[in-house]
């Protein structure tokens, strides 16, 4: 009986994955944020040719592009930078670092992206659901590859480690406050389908994303 329980012990041992089998490599982490900041890119482009805003700092930085006509990228940057002591003191060097990068990429991608496409007809409709879903996508990547997008993304990661809050209800519910404010700049019809957006960029994050898996610290 002693035999065949040190036995099955063994077999759990030698079943379990080791920590540095389930660890993404250098190339792995280069990979996803290249192609998630990308896939972020594109989604942001589609809201900032149809003259829409979604949540977070991305979204406070499409409000100022659409206000002033500045940079989408210069004003992303910027305004992400108070952000980083939080994440240095509370998620660790790494994700920093991987942040800052990740920020970076987006602020340069989404300069790049509009000269690489031009849109001759875009559905706003089509812009809302298709630009919120590639942005959730381009985040989820990001998350699970130990990054963020910044400023609300840091927070959210952090209560959700720390206190189990999803990372994407919680920033839903932030999301929805900038979207209130869009109302001062925007039309409504723009503001209900950038709020569309929002629903759908935060249900991919909500529904993949949960406590316990792809934990943002280490």
């Amino acid at each position: 009986m002693t035999q065949t329980n040190a036995n099955t012990t063994e077999q759990a041992t030698a079943n379990t994955p080791k920590k540095d089998d389930i660890s993404h490599r250098l190339y792995e982490d280069v990979l996803a944020l290249l192609l998630g900041t990308m896939v972020v890119s594109l989604g942001v482009t589609l809201y900032s040719e149809s003259v829409l805003v979604t949540g977070s700092t991305a979204g406070a930085a499409l409000l100022v592009e659409h206000a002033t006509g500045l940079s989408f990228g210069l004003i992303f940057f910027v305004i992400n930078l108070p952000f980083y002591w939080l994440a240095f003191k509370r998620m660790g060097t790494a994700f920093t670092v991987k942040t800052f990068i990740a920020v970076g990429l987006v602020s340069g991608f989404s300069k790049l992206t509009p000269m690489m496409i031009d849109f001759q007809m875009l559905n706003p409709v089509y812009a809302a659901i298709a630009g919120g879903a590639l942005m959730g996508i381009g985040l989820l990547m990001l998350f699970r590859h130990r990054a963020g997008l910044g400023g609300i993304n840091i927070l959210a990661l952090y209560l959700q480690e720390h206190f189990g809050i999803r990372a994407g209800y919680f920033q839903l519910a932030v999301d929805l406050v900038i979207l209130v404010c869009a109302f001062l700049t925007l039309p409504l019809d723009k503001v209900l389908l950038s709020i569309l957006g929002a629903v759908v960029l935060n249900l991919i994050i909500a529904l993949n994303h949960r406590p316990g898996r792809y934990l943002a610290a280490r």
